[in-house]
């Protein structure tokens, strides 16, 4: 599993977004479980977020049609 990296203070909390590609395997944080911490896993099909970082995480959507923000990237394949 590939760290959560968290570069330059307040540079956002989890990967910068060139660390991310559709097929790669994630747990992202849904907005309904922000509360709680819960994490869903499941593959990128789509990068939402057009900035290199966001302070709340890259937001992605899941081949499973789900979105949430990235707060962890699981494979350890390159970008």
């Amino acid at each position: 599993m590939t760290p959560v990296s968290q570069g330059p203070a307040g540079s956002g909390n989890g990967p910068r977004r060139a660390e991310l590609r559709p097929g790669r395997r994630v747990r992202i944080e849904q907005k309904q479980d922000q509360r709680t911490g819960r994490l869903t896993e499941g593959i990128v099909r789509d990068i939402l977020t057009r900035s290199a970082t966001h302070p709340h995480g890259i937001k992605v959507r899941l081949t499973s049609g789900l979105v949430g923000r990235v707060k962890q990237i699981l494979d350890d394949d390159g970008p």
